[in-house]
């Protein structure tokens, strides 16, 4: 099998791959997150794993070494058919978090698996529902967790997800920022 590189430092990322038992490298090369402004969620999500593996995989001596298969992925969280992001600090966190409350939101994970020439990208859409929270329990999970580098102010894996988690439509891991399974799937073909 080819060498697996996977192009994201998320620490969530790489427990998924590892859970899964597919051997990886990671290397993360900065890219720019902006996308064009016609694009739909589910676009924008693929476009920006697109650059975040282009980014690794143009690094490779020669490019587009065929002998690597570089994994990029980029989780977007939507509600009410707009984008939200991390969170900037403390009070924009617990604002998020009070709108995700006692509603529905997809979370959005576009993937971009390159290998040469090849190119397999797809995004996996996973339904949220919130139980209504508390404001306590807002602020609780905010001091405590410190969501700052979590699109949508959360991560499903850790207590708010435990206590605040209604119901889920879809791939529970594509939650935690990588569609492990569809991934795996990809990559045996």
């Amino acid at each position: 099998m080819n060498k697996i590189i996977l192009a994201s430092g998320s620490p969530r990322r790489k427990q998924l791959l590892a859970l899964a038992e597919i051997p990886f490298e990671v290397k993360v090369s900065e890219t720019d997150e902006s996308f064009p402004e016609n694009l739909s969620p589910a676009e924008i999500a693929i476009h920006i794993a697109e650059n975040k593996a282009l980014a690794v995989q143009s690094s490779f001596q020669p490019h587009n070494d065929d002998r690597q298969t570089v994994i990029a992925a980029d989780t977007i969280v939507v509600f009410e058919n707009k984008i939200i992001g991390k969170p900037k600090d403390r009070k924009d966190a617990i604002q998020i978090l009070s709108q995700l409350s006692g509603k529905v939101h997809l979370v959005i994970t576009g993937v971009c698996i390159l290998s040469g020439n090849k190119k397999k990208c797809f995004a996996e859409e996973t339904e949220v529902e919130f139980h209504r929270l508390l404001l306590s329990q807002i602020q609780h999970y905010v001091d405590d967790y410190k969501p700052y580098d979590k699109a949508g102010a959360y991560a499903i894996q850790e207590w708010i997800g435990a206590i605040g988690i209604k119901s889920i439509k879809g791939d529970f891991y594509n939650v935690m920022g990588l569609p492990v399974s569809r991934v795996a799937k990809e990559l045996w073909k």
